[in-house]
């Protein structure tokens, strides 16, 4: 268990570390403004130190002095020493938004109507009314509704956010961080070396200024974003610098286009040579009937594309508007796919229904998409991610710069090649296997330890043709982060065979990304493909039909005290599963009076968990039906999440299924309607019985889909 306790001054002790850190690894970086900040911070008492720190990791800077009452603080001594040494002020005029934000709506409201042509409306939100405020053209009309002299201003907030954000690299971080830490809620990188991440103060003060801008646009005016254009007209200090430059741009350019306002969009997108930003460039240009400047760029672009996605874009855009090709690429990989049939069943889990498919045609079938080759990369190269060669710059770091800026190739290259020697010589998987071991549970951005499994990795590493994985491997060593995502959603394995999918359902289309990737793993010599899914009546889809007796009415209250179960595949029964359930509780009378099920007959029986994995393997790949089915499933799902275990399979209802099929009918109860078709239920409210009968409606509810909906040839 985590350590609950944190010392009386926790706050204050974090800051002082925080300091402490920053002098040390950023001492060239920081400037004489900061250095008198820190000299001054430390020169305060201990209470005015405490109370400034306590007015620092609260939301906003303007307090209410009734607000900064603390029993282990002498706030009016720390208060006013504060306020002498500049470290607070009264408020002026500039803070009147700060001050209302202070106030609850309805307050901020009656403020708004003081104003003869005001438009505030009731219905409108906080945000909304504080910014019609802040329209309103002059701070005179809030006077009258407003005493100013309880509040005051806490000082150096642009300092204070620059020296937080040198110690973790982004804004959103601030020293609750550290409790979170010692709490033992947050886990920190222990190899973390404590030296900069910024090269150069240049570097800290552009990354930290476009990072504000970032921050500070959402919901901002339009003059904000003007703001920013100035902000954008000088060149970035360092490629990582420019990487939050583009990423400015591009969200400013967004803007102006979302604003109708084209030219002032090219005018931005043209600052940054960064992928998002010229392909809005291009695809402006050529709406404005710029085409040869839209044509050159083009050009450029595949001559030297910054990534492969940037190529792909260029290619494919080129080719339609400049060669008349009909179709774009994306559009062209889905038609050509091979289609497979699934049952309809599946239109809310098409992957899980390939998954079955697959695994009926011989192969094992593993979700992989993503997270699959994250954990991957994170295990093979994670001393230098992660470890004692990293070069994390704060225990909260979770991943090293070096794999934005497109340093960690260069930095790594001797031990990045014997890790991809390893996978050409089909040794890496062993040594995934020590890692996970070595590691387990310490704090990172790719391994998610909860759901981490080295058998696929295992599987994979071993059977997929070596140089093509190390190929794969090294790209993204050499740009991560355009290797992020888009990774096909299956990995599909035989002897001597193994396959990545990417599945697509009806009215899907192919992302980009997802284009690139599977060009990309092509390109490196892996079978890479889509699978195209039509939803069919599928006879040889198994299901199971599921019926539970519990304790109550209500999932997650209530608890299953029985459970039968039949398999079916066409329109036979195939299989069938029963169990009584320990409950752990007694039994309500009503219950027994309605099931016949005992205490007693209860008593000595299996509780949920002894049988779960033996109701699992039962399951399969088969869908899971019932008589009104959200019911036995909810039963079912609350019992795998009290073992801490996930519960999900599509679900077929026999009750609905009747409505839809057979309508008409005085009652769709499972009893009605077993004696309206002849179906046999000598035992009603005992969970096979039940079982049983439902299987026989779902029988007869196939044959009518059947007939409607007929199977189509499934592709191989």
């Amino acid at each position: 268990m985590p350590d609950q306790s944190l010392p009386i001054f926790y706050y204050r002790d974090h800051f002082v570390e925080m300091l402490d850190a920053v002098e040390g690894a950023y001492a060239g970086v920081v400037d004489s403004s900061h250095r008198l900040f820190m000299q001054g911070f430390r020169n305060l008492s201990h209470a005015s130190q405490c109370l400034f720190i306590r007015m620092a990791n609260r939301r906003g800077y303007v307090f209410h002095r009734s607000s900064l009452v603390y029993a282990e603080i002498d706030h009016e001594g720390a208060l006013a020493e504060l306020l002498d040494r500049g470290f607070a002020r009264p408020v002026e005029p500039g803070d009147c938004h700060g001050v209302l934000a202070l106030f609850d709506k309805t307050a901020l409201l009656d403020m708004a109507r003081h104003d003869p042509g005001t438009a505030a409306r009731a219905s409108w939100t906080k945000a909304r009314l504080l910014a019609h405020l802040r329209d309103l053209p002059t701070f005179e009309p809030y006077r009258a509704c407003i005493d100013f002299e309880p509040y005051l201003v806490r000082e150096h907030r642009e300092t204070l956010d620059f020296l937080l954000y040198l110690y973790f690299g982004r804004l959103s971080r601030d020293l609750k961080s550290f409790a979170l830490r010692d709490l033992g809620l947050v886990a920190v990188n222990k190899e973390a070396s404590l030296n900069a991440r910024f090269a150069d103060a240049a570097e800290a003060q552009a990354c930290f200024r476009y990072s504000r801008l970032l921050t500070g646009l959402n919901g901002a005016a339009e003059a904000d974003y003007a703001l920013a254009v100035t902000a954008l007209s000088a060149p970035a200090p360092t490629d990582y610098a420019g990487l939050l430059r583009a990423k400015l741009a591009s969200h400013v350019g967004a803007y102006f286009e979302k604003s109708a306002q084209a030219d002032r969009a090219i005018e931005v997108y043209r600052l940054a040579d960064a992928s998002d930003c010229n392909e809005r460039l291009v695809r402006l240009l050529y709406a404005a009937g710029q085409v040869e400047d839209a044509r050159s760029l083009l050009e450029r672009i595949i001559d030297d594309p910054g990534s492969d996605a940037e190529y792909e874009f260029a290619a494919d855009f080129y080719g339609r508007k400049f060669q008349r090709r009909r179709i774009g690429a994306c559009t062209a990989l889905l038609r050509d796919s091979k289609p497979i049939a699934v049952d309809d069943v599946y239109r809310t889990m098409p992957e899980s229904g390939a998954c079955a498919w697959f695994r009926r045609d011989g192969w094992t079938a593993h979700w992989t998409e993503n997270g699959f080759w994250h954990q991957l990369f994170g295990l093979l190269f994670w001393d230098d991610l992660f470890g004692a060669r990293a070069l994390l710059h704060s225990g909260f770091d979770r991943m090293p710069r070096c794999l934005a800026d497109k340093t960690f190739h260069t930095l790594h290259a001797s031990h990045i090649a014997a890790s991809l020697q390893a996978v050409r010589d089909r040794t890496a998987a062993a040594l995934l296997a020590d890692t996970a071991r070595s590691h387990h549970g310490e704090a990172n951005g790719l391994v998610n330890w909860d759901y981490l499994e080295i058998a696929p990795l295992a599987d994979c590493l071993q059977n997929a043709p070596a140089e093509a994985m190390a190929a794969v491997l090294e790209g993204m060593c050499r740009d991560f982060y355009s290797y992020r995502d888009g990774f096909p959603d299956l990995m599909l394995t035989k002897p001597g065979a193994i396959r990545f999918v990417e599945v697509k359902a009806e009215g899907d289309v192919i992302r980009r990304n997802q284009l690139t990737r599977l060009r990309q793993m092509q390109r490196a010599g892996l079978d890479a493909s889509i699978c195209r899914v039509e939803y069919r009546y599928d006879p040889d889809q198994p299901y199971v039909v599921v019926d539970v007796e519990t304790t109550g009415s209500r999932p997650g209250i209530g608890r299953v005290i029985e459970i039968g179960a039949v398999k079916m595949q066409g329109h036979r029964i195939v299989g069938e599963w029963q169990s009584l359930i320990d409950p752990g509780r007694s039994i309500p009378g009503f219950i027994t009076r309605l099931t016949g099920i005992t205490n007693a007959m209860v008593a000595g029986s299996p509780g949920f968990a002894d049988v779960a994995d033996e109701f699992t393997a039962f399951m399969g790949d088969g869908v899971f039906a019932a008589h009104n089915v959200a019911f036995d499933y909810g039963f079912i799902r609350s019992e795998f999440t009290r073992i801490d275990r996930t519960f999900r399979y599509p679900k077929f209802c026999t009750c609905a299924g009747m409505r839809r099929y057979y309508p008409g009918q005085a009652s769709y109860g499972l009893g009605p309607l077993s004696e309206a078709f002849r179906v046999a239920l000598d035992n009603h409210h005992r969970a096979l019985d039940d079982a049983r009968a439902a299987a026989a409606l779902l029988s007869l509810i196939n044959r009518k889909r059947e007939v409607q909906a007929p199977a189509v040839a499934q592709a191989s």
